[in-house]
């Protein structure tokens, strides 16, 4: 059977611990991860512990569904893109409740069990004396909110915005109805 734009694909691996699928979503959540370490650090700079996790969060986002929808699920061609960026939506923002929350009680637990500033320093460049020192309990509260949101995420996405659950068109059935 032809698949064409209004058809979505059939899985040929739908099950939710699909070790390619799992691969996959960790590479691509691991370049999420590295932007959002990366803005949150820049952004810290400027804001408190919590602002700048959930900055961080944001610019990540940006990049998260088009390299999510390429790679981790193989739904390139599910012509069903409006559809799943409105799932994905959704669930960043289960994401980002989960990612600040878990960031904040990790670094709570942390300050509470080892009390006192606990800093890394990391030479910027190894010829000049350029370096710049990380919170290691921040980093560490960072961490603990970005792996429970990765695993929320991935099951989420997997039987959710990847897809078909009939959700998104019970939504648009919903908004039509309503008078503009």
């Amino acid at each position: 059977m032809k698949t064409t734009l209004a058809q979505p694909l059939e899985k040929k691996n739908s099950k939710l611990l699909n070790i390619r699928d799992l691969v996959a979503y960790f590479l691509v959540a691991g370049t999420g991860a590295a932007v959002q370490i990366i803005a949150g650090g820049y952004f810290r700079e400027f804001m408190s512990y919590n602002a700048s996790v959930a900055c961080g969060y944001v610019v990540s986002f940006v990049v998260g569904f088009t390299l999510t929808k390429l790679f981790a699920f193989d739904a390139k061609k599910s012509g069903q893109t409006r559809r799943e960026m409105v799932k994905f939506g959704l669930v960043a923002v289960v994401s980002f409740f989960i990612t600040v929350g878990g960031s904040s009680l990790g670094f709570h637990l942390l300050n509470a069990s080892h009390p006192g500033d606990l800093y890394y320093r990391i030479p910027l460049d190894f010829l000049s004396e350029k370096s710049r020192n990380i919170n290691v309990k921040e980093f560490g509260g960072l961490l603990v909110g970005m792996g429970l949101s990765f695993v929320s995420n991935y099951i989420l996405h997997k039987t959710f915005t990847f897809k078909s659950t009939g959700f998104y068109d019970r939504i648009k059935d919903y908004l039509k109805g309503i008078p503009e």
